[in-house]
């Protein structure tokens, strides 16, 4: 029985302090949104529009921005690795050549110990 009376009183002390804190979690929210809302009218709002459209017009134009930025995100590392596989083919190429050159030197020093 006593860790009942215990549990209880543990019980009653966790929902004390939940709602406390979500009196004042919903205070502080409640004062922020207040404050957001005031801002937003003052100086956000084109002429006409409500508060509300005008965080959505916000909001949306945020959502514009960030895709552009994505698009050109995107963009920069495609054109980044065409560079890189420009870079590598053109390496690629100077082996070749490299190896080529190699090779006719081999025959040619080949040929001139055959000849002596």
């Amino acid at each position: 029985m006593a860790k009942s009376k215990l549990v209880q009183v543990n019980q009653k002390i966790a929902e004390g302090v939940v709602g406390g804190y979500k009196k004042v979690e919903e205070t502080v929210v409640g004062g922020y949104k207040k404050i957001e809302d005031a801002f937003v009218d003052r100086y956000l709002t084109h002429e006409g529009e409500t508060v509300e459209e005008a965080k959505v017009r916000l909001h949306s134009e945020q959502k514009m921005r960030q895709a552009e930025e994505q698009e050109r995100r995107d963009n920069d590392s495609a054109q980044s690795a065409d560079d890189v596989k420009q870079a590598q083919e053109q390496a690629e190429e100077q082996v070749r050549r490299a190896q080529e050159m190699a090779h006719v030197q081999g025959h040619a020093v080949h040929a001139r110990s055959r000849a002596n």
